[in-house]
Order: C-alpha cells, then sequence, then structure tokens
C-alpha cells in the first residue's frame, strides 16, 4: 500500500500524462486544450483521492453511483468541486442525486425530468444536465442512452424545467467498435441538436482508452478514471 505523498505523487504523474495527451490531441486539431473540461472519475476510489485531486487542480469529479457519490460529495464538501453524475440514473433516486450534482450527464428519458426537477428545485442554482445519446447500432443490447430519434422530445423536456439547464450531449463509444466513428456520429447528433438548442455547447465523450478521438470529434469535456487514478480497487 502506498503512503500518502506516494499516492500524490502517483496521482500527480498520471493527471500531468492525461493533461498532456489532452493538449497533443487538441493541437492536432487546432483547437485551445484550455477549452477542454477534464472529469475525473473516481468510483470506488476514497475520499482521500478526491482531496488528493483537488490539490493538483482538478476541479469537476465524476461519480457512478448515487450512494457513494452523496457520501464522498458530503465527505468532501469543503472543497469546492463540481460533482457530475454520470451513472445510470434511476428515476426513484434521481431527486436525491439532483441533492449534490452540479451536473447530471446521464439524462437518458423523459421520466427522469420530474424528479430531477424537483430536487433541483432545492439547490441556489440550477443543475446542468447533458443527454446521455446511445451510439449503439438498434439492433444491439444497450447501455444506458436515449435513441437518437428521442433527443428532440426530451431536449424540449428539459428545457421547459425551470431548474434544469440543457447543456449538450454525452455518450459512451460502443464496446468492439471504431470510436473515431463512434464519435463522429456524436458530433453529427450535437449539430442536429444545436439547431434548436444554440447553448446546448457541452458534449461528454471520450475515456482512458479514447480520449484522442473524442477531441478530434469536438469533445468539450473527457471523462478520465483508470488513467489518472490507476485501476480500480476491488470492492466486496
Amino acid at each position: 500500500m502506498s503512503t500518502p505523498s506516494g499516492r500524490r505523487e502517483e496521482i500527480a504523474t498520471r493527471l500531468a500524462r492525461v493533461r498532456a495527451r489532452i493538449a497533443a490531441a487538441c493541437a492536432e486539431v487546432d483547437r485551445d486544450p484550455g477549452q477542454v473540461r477534464l472529469v475525473v472519475v473516481t468510483k470506488f476510489f476514497p475520499a482521500s483521492d478526491v482531496r488528493l485531486l483537488a490539490e493538483l487542480g482538478v476541479t469537476d469529479v465524476g461519480e457512478n453511483r448515487h450512494q457513494e457519490a452523496e457520501q464522498k460529495a458530503a465527505e468532501c464538501a469543503d472543497l469546492g468541486l463540481r460533482w457530475h453524475f454520470i451513472g445510470g440514473l434511476q428515476s426513484n433516486k434521481a431527486a436525491a442525486v439532483a441533492g449534490y450534482a452540479h451536473v447530471v450527464q446521464s439524462l437518458d428519458r423523459r421520466k427522469l425530468v420530474a424528479p430531477l426537477e424537483r430536487g433541483a428545485a432545492t439547490r441556489p442554482e440550477a443543475i446542468d444536465c447533458l443527454l446521455q445519446v446511445s451510439l449503439d447500432p438498434p439492433e444491439a443490447d444497450h447501455r444506458f442512452g436515449a435513441p437518437p430519434s428521442e433527443l428532440p422530445e426530451l431536449a424540449a423536456a428539459v428545457e421547459a424545467a425551470a431548474h434544469l439547464r440543457l447543456r449538450g450531449l454525452m455518450a459512451v463509444a460502443p464496446l468492439d467498435s471504431d470510436p473515431a466513428e463512434a464519435f463522429s456520429r456524436l458530433a453529427a447528433h450535437h449539430r442536429e441538436l444545436l439547431i434548436d438548442h444554440p447553448e446546448a455547447t457541452w458534449l461528454s465523450a471520450g475515456m482512458s482508452g479514447d480520449l484522442e478521438h473524442a477531441l478530434r470529434a469536438g469533445a468539450t469535456h473527457v471523462r478520465i478514471g483508470s488513467a489518472v487514478l490507476g485501476s480500480r480497487p476491488r470492492v466486496k
């Protein structure tokens, strides 16, 4: 087990490598890396790692599971971080997620809008929302994500909610697929969304293994876990 100082050095080294990858990918397509937001995914990692990330300049943290996210956000409330909920969202937990999350990246069906709005109404500021779109083929056993055909209706529902702010799209590249092709399709869906919702400029795509492809396709947010924090610890 590493010491606190050893763990800090490990995370700092990994973080520098990821930031260098972001800078290099942006340089390839003449983008400003300062316009890309790095969201570090801390699923299964302790709050002590979140504190180290904050010391190292990370401002945005992503979580997949409500119970873990809620507890960690409370433990680290003094750090002034922006908490992104990026996991599959259940309607019976959506209001509770809105109690601590600043950004919900995984809004993928209309029935989530009402409970998110209810929870967001207790917050001083509106919650930023990304619509998660599925990039899987129609016949696939879908992971989370709305079919592209449902995006207009979903976007309209979010815009009609007083305490939610439509920010853009989020997606995960399908397994065993070409991420460049998948993110190209995502960029096309985003362009269509922007026609009716010009302020929905965020595009969250790219993880540890494919962030370069996502940035070339115009991603404004990348969600990075293992490349910064290492292999996830085993959870009983």
